[in-house]
């Protein structure tokens, strides 16, 4: 069998330049451009739970030796954690910790939600324009002179147009789509899980302090 007959370039150019194209006009400049930047995410490494948990301990360990007024914020890289120990240390609340997680939530979710949308639709608009390569191809067929040889052209062609629009959105955009949504659910949980566990730690701690101010107090 031979395989160089799939590879052509003109093809490839109307399949892939047309569902970008076509998606950019969908979703827009924004959306395409959040697609992009959490693509190229992809490779980098994924969230550290173990890692955060223990940074957080160190955290914990913090207010639990110099109570809220002295402790000082434990920053370690992770901009939603270094964002909820500052709140938590300047206004010294738990609500304060939980809020500040509520709109980092929002915001990723935001982000992966508008990127898996738009490959979505990229994965709709292949094979679209599939068929648009395969009808152009095949529209040459009235106007080409060569008789067989123009057949032996366009109709590869036009197979080939098929071809490229249904791989590129099986093999390509929607497991992508699928990828990032996986992973934004994985990650959200994960945080979520570390989030609850901080809270009830913390929240542990400051009553423990209180109850012994309290007893000094008495």
């Amino acid at each position: 069998m031979d395989f160089w007959i799939l590879v052509d370039g003109p093809s490839a150019a109307i399949v892939l330049g047309g569902t970008t194209l076509g998606t950019v006009l969908r979703c827009g400049l924004r959306n395409s451009f959040a697609a992009l930047g959490t693509l190229l995410t992809i490779p980098a490494a994924r969230f550290n739970a173990s890692g955060t948990r223990a940074e957080l301990a160190v955290q914990i360990q913090d207010i639990r030796k110099d109570g809220l007024l002295r402790a000082e914020p434990h920053h370690f890289g992770d901009r939603e954690f270094d964002e909820v120990a500052d709140a938590l240390i300047e206004r010294r609340s738990l609500s304060a910790l939980l809020e500040k997680h509520r709109a980092h939530r929002k915001r990723r979710l935001t982000r992966s939600e508008a990127a898996v949308s738009t490959l979505n639709q990229a994965a709709e608009l292949g094979p679209v324009f599939g068929l648009v390569g395969t009808l152009i191809s095949l529209s040459q067929l009235s106007t080409a002179s060569g008789g067989e040889n123009a057949l032996s052209t366009a109709i590869p062609m036009a197979i080939v147009t098929t071809l490229y629009g249904l791989l590129l959105a099986n093999l390509v955009f929607a497991p992508l789509a699928r990828l990032i949504e996986r992973r934004a659910m994985n990650e959200e949980s994960e945080r979520q899980e570390l989030v609850d566990w901080l809270a009830d730690e913390l929240r542990t701690s400051l009553d423990k302090r209180d109850t012994a101010i309290g007893r000094v107090a008495a």
